[in-house]
């Protein structure tokens, strides 16, 4: 079982993320557990401060350490004088973390327990991350009011990679990104619809074919829409071959395009 605990100033925000779908069916089959805590149960003093203006001047409030660092004991049982009393990860969510993908959802889907703990405001004060946090994570280059959307977004990612976590055992494995590519043109019934017909392919009954075909869309889908991830991609030399033949196709429709002006 792989667990979850998240620290946030507003757990509100995760009523009914986790009730419906894949998550919930994980949590029913106590293949995860996630926690919420509330980071102002743990501040200090009768009003539960939890953030202040930054020593030097500047706009904004900063997140105290006080109440991430008790809430972080709180959660695992006893005091942290430094990282090396951790024994699950203590992760960040902020736009100032690693870029998160695929391949850091399969390398969390490993563990069993994670610590995510919830930005706001201008972020943390500095010691939370040079003293407590083993790692931190953003899900985009751009900025949202908080960490929760990114936790709820990594809980969901990871989830769905736990064995057991999705009706069909190899679905995780066929899904963009998982093999460096995006994924493959999905049909299913009728087979013709409008006049707008499934691939013959599909349809032929031919497995081998099939597969063939839809790595060889899946190339094409990744070199027309994300060809960065390509550079990264572990390819054969038939998928190596099937590429070229794209890029020999556009330079082909490029001359005939530039001879006809």
């Amino acid at each position: 079982m792989l667990r979850f605990d998240i620290l946030t100033l507003f757990p509100g925000l995760f009523c009914g993320v986790f009730e419906e779908s894949i998550v919930r069916r994980a949590l029913d089959a106590h293949l995860v557990e996630i926690e919420l805590h509330n980071i102002r149960d743990y501040a200090p003093g009768k009003h539960h401060v939890t953030d202040d203006v930054p020593y030097g001047g500047g706009g904004g409030m900063v997140m105290k350490p006080e109440p991430i660092f008790y809430a972080v004991e709180a959660v695992l049982g006893h005091p942290v004088q430094s990282q090396a009393d951790l024994e699950a990860p203590v992760i960040l969510l902020t736009p100032q973390g690693r870029l998160f993908n695929q391949s850091v959802a399969q390398e969390l889907a490993q563990l069993s327990r994670i610590i995510l703990v919830c930005g706001r405001y201008e972020g943390f004060d500095e010691r939370v991350r040079e003293h407590l946090a083993t790692d931190e994570i953003s899900i985009g280059d751009y900025v949202l009011s908080g960490g929760e959307i990114p936790a709820m977004v990594l809980v969901e990612a990871v989830t769905r990679l736990l064995p057991g976590a999705l009706g069909d055992a190899l679905g995780a494995l066929k899904d963009s990104h998982a093999s460096g590519l995006l994924e493959s043109p999905d049909y299913t019934s009728p087979p013709e619809f409008r006049g707008y017909r499934v691939p013959e392919m599909l349809l032929s009954g031919h497995h081998a074919n099939v597969e063939r075909w839809r790595r060889e869309q899946a190339l094409r889908r990744t070199w027309e829409r994300r060809p960065d991830l390509l550079a990264r991609a572990v390819l054969s030399e038939a998928d190596r071959k099937f590429l070229r033949r794209l890029e020999e196709e556009k330079r082909m429709v490029g001359t005939e395009e530039r001879a006809g002006q």
